[in-house]
């Protein structure tokens, strides 16, 4: 294949094996295949690109400011690149997963991109209750955690999602039944339209849902979502498993207060996040682990330090 024209910049706002659409400045969009074997480029990369005719060649990917992924012993799974934040969604009905929602959190933390809590259906008060009591710590720890009840008061939380989200790309991230779909149809009334389009411009007029899309909310003031799936397996493998206490902000002020420089925190005499651990009747205290975290701690710690293949 020759390459014509000088390269042009652009914007990757979907991702199908070898191929990805390319958003120009201009608004044009076209279909551009990677020089290798594989697609190094991700949703939210910036890529100068040449064109081929109707299509084009990804010439090169720009640096990058950070990268969300996740690893399990296996592979590697990219989800977009250049966050400004992770929008973890989860609701009070089903229940949401802890662990999975700490993994989220580690991971973000780990490229250092803002991450933020979303609660959906708080219009059901019994469990929505429960969900928020589940949620204190994380408040605490400094994680912005937002109410939604996007079955009912829809404007007044569009609004309210906006003014967290305004000149921000972010990845939403959510569960099955958190309301992921709603969420993203409520910020972008076009999207179903959008990923139709999209899906079947990549996969040669088949309809498959494309795995992650980008979505102009305001194209001006420059704020993106980026809607991805892969909430349910996240595995945290390219994360060592000494840099874990660094990543969860309740274990991080005492992991550097322990008697040993290179203390676990899981056995050793004089370990401060062992003695910070929230004894009975602590609950929520200033400066105390929650048990539930602490025990998360070690379920990552162990599954990290197992021998890599």
């Amino acid at each position: 294949m020759t390459d014509l024209g000088a390269p042009q910049p652009g914007l990757v706002i979907a991702t199908h094996g070898r191929h990805c659409m390319v958003e120009s400045p201009d608004g044009s969009r076209r279909i551009c295949h990677s020089r290798g074997k594989k697609n190094e480029a991700v949703v939210g990369d910036r890529v100068e690109w040449r064109s081929t005719g109707d299509e084009g060649v990804i010439a090169s990917v720009l640096p990058r400011r950070n990268l969300f992924y996740r690893q399990d012993e296996i592979r590697t799974k990219s989800f977009a690149a250049n966050l400004d934040t992770v929008l973890v969604l989860i609701a009070a009905e089903p229940e949401f997963s802890e662990m999975q929602l700490a993994r989220a959190l580690i991971a973000a933390g780990a490229e250092q991109i803002m991450p933020l809590i979303a609660l959906n259906k708080s219009d059901l008060v019994e469990p929505f209750e429960r969900a928020w009591k589940r949620l204190v710590p994380y408040h605490a720890m400094g994680y912005g955690v937002l109410p939604l009840s996007l079955r009912l008061s829809k404007e007044t939380d569009r609004e309210h999602l906006l003014k967290h989200l305004h000149g921000k790309t972010t990845l939403v991230l959510g569960p099955s039944g958190a309301g992921k779909s709603t969420l993203i149809n409520l910020l972008v009334p076009q999207a179903q339209a959008l990923t139709g389009e999209i899906s079947q411009a990549l996969n040669s007029g088949k309809h498959t849902t494309t795995a992650t899309t980008w979505y102009w909310v305001d194209q001006p003031s420059g704020t993106a979502l980026i809607d991805s799936p892969g909430f349910q397996e996240f595995g945290l493998h390219h994360i060592e498993p000494m840099q874990l206490a660094g990543l969860m902000p309740d274990l991080k002020p005492h992991a550097t207060e322990c008697r040993f420089y290179n203390c676990t925190h899981l056995h050793e005499p004089g370990c401060d996040v062992q003695a910070a651990v929230a004894r009975e009747g602590e609950a929520h205290q200033p400066g105390c682990i929650e048990p539930s975290r602490y025990r998360i701690y070690r379920t990552l710690f162990e599954e990290l330090s197992q021998p890599k293949y």
